[in-house]
């Protein structure tokens, strides 16, 4: 498991504060286009925006079997994960499906303890678990437990979904693809695969499409082109774990966000739920260094 660097954590951070401000755009535009159509155009935006880099960054395309792989699983998989979210939207509020979505990085942890056989150091699960409670103090109203609905289901499908994006990633980078090259497959496929759907499924209206125009556009470019591609080059320098840590705190950006420009309050609630993640951020960072430090020294001690 590769360690986190600090370019790691700026790009992740970054990463989190797009998704953060761009989950109001998500929730807007969904009031006038169905879900598939939603996803399809957004992950074409972001197709778009990423075609010029990949040409001109990476001198075109890397048609190797290796890449073309890679980004054709990672991208069913990310489709799966975000119109699972879409849909998810039809049922629950943003509140509820942000801090179910965020189990992501609960899951993380669970399948490389299980399927890579990857050990995960206590302070880690600790830290996890505070965030897991920075996180419902952040999202969740207390009155909105008295059920639980198709859309928290579909989030919690959706958790999972994002949990093995993660980890492909990482072990896509760790084989040596491209990262650029792999986000912009991972959209293709999403675009392509969501597009299908939305007209087989919906009935894209262009007048609908014109009045969400803004919502997918910042969704479609920050959120896709700039903030996913973000994540993978910051996942290039940060443990998987680490990063779904990192990235979860786009729950805390998202309230600051609204704080600062739509003038919305911080409740004391929301403030606490703030001051836990960031305190999990670090803790997470404390015990990947003591992990580190005890690695150094038992191979110092076999030399």
């Amino acid at each position: 498991m590769r360690r986190t660097k600090p370019i790691g954590i700026i790009f992740l951070l970054i990463t989190a504060i797009i998704w953060g401000s761009s989950f109001v755009a998500q929730s807007i535009g969904m009031q006038s286009i169905d879900a598939f159509t939603f996803t399809g155009i957004r992950t074409t935006l972001g197709v778009l925006f990423l075609l010029p880099f990949t040409l001109i960054i990476n001198k075109g395309f890397d048609h190797s079997k290796k890449t073309l792989i890679s980004g054709l699983i990672l991208g069913v998989v990310f489709s799966f994960a975000q119109n699972f979210q879409q849909f998810a939207f039809y049922y629950s509020t943003s509140g509820k499906i942000a801090f179910i979505t965020a189990f992501y990085m609960f899951f993380v942890p669970l399948f490389s303890v299980i399927f890579l056989k990857r050990k995960i150091a206590a302070l880690t699960w600790l830290s996890i678990l505070i965030g897991l409670a920075g996180l419902f103090l952040l999202c969740i109203n207390p009155a909105e437990l008295t059920s639980v609905n198709l859309g928290d289901i579909l989030a919690l499908i959706c958790a999972v979904f994002y949990a093995v994006q993660i980890m492909l990633i990482d072990k896509f980078l760790g084989e040596g693809v491209n990262g650029i090259q792999l986000s912009f497959m991972q959209f293709t496929v999403a675009a392509v695969l969501s597009l299908a759907a939305m007209f087989i499924f919906e009935q894209p209206n262009l007048a609908d499409i014109k009045t969400a125009a803004p919502s997918l556009l910042y969704s479609g470019i920050m959120s896709c082109g700039i903030a996913y591609t973000l994540q993978i080059m910051g996942q290039k320098y940060s443990s998987p774990v680490v990063a779904s840590l990192l990235m979860c705190l786009e729950s805390v950006f998202a309230v600051i966000a609204a704080a600062i420009i739509l003038h919305e309050g911080m409740s004391v609630r929301e403030a606490i739920g703030c001051v836990i993640m960031f305190a999990a951020i670090i803790l997470s960072q404390l015990s990947e260094s003591l992990s580190a430090k005890k690695r150094n020294q038992a191979s110092e001690v076999s030399s």
